[in-house]
């Protein structure tokens, strides 16, 4: 199955041991764009508002080619600044992406309670619980 991770760039240095694994039992894994860069966005919000919306834009413009040639999606959602199993908004937009392309959409762990709590029950992602073996 081709899977695509998404995530937190801060949890960025979970996603190698992840991968590994779910290429062991032969997954195909693309990672999130900014994956070799994770805090490049600080960098560009430095540089001006002018550059950052640039390379928002074009991070947000990738969604839709990377997704649509998934089979699933793999949410990484662990705890953050003390928000149990987060999601940010460019990941809760790579899901919504999945969602209408109709691809498998897993979450690590359970969903979180956040004001699109709602909207995610509504896309019925399948919960493995840390268990990457229900991935199939």
């Amino acid at each position: 199955m081709k899977i695509f991770i998404g995530c937190s760039k801060h949890f960025y240095h979970k996603i190698p041991e992840i991968k590994k694994q779910l290429e062991e039992k032969g997954h195909k894994i693309t990672l999130p764009n900014s994956f070799e860069n994770p805090f490049k966005e600080e960098e560009l919000k430095k540089m001006g508002e002018e550059e950052h919306i640039k390379w928002k834009d074009e991070m947000m413009k990738r969604h839709e080619p990377t997704i649509k040639k998934q089979d699933a999606v793999l949410i990484l959602n662990f705890e953050k600044d003390g928000k149990r199993n987060y999601i940010g908004g460019g990941t809760f937009m790579e899901i919504v992406k999945a969602w209408e392309f109709g691809k498998k959409i897993f979450f690590y762990n359970p969903l979180p309670k956040c004001a699109f709590t709602d909207e995610l029950i509504g896309i019925n992602p399948i919960i493995i619980n840390g268990d990457l073996s229900l991935i199939e």
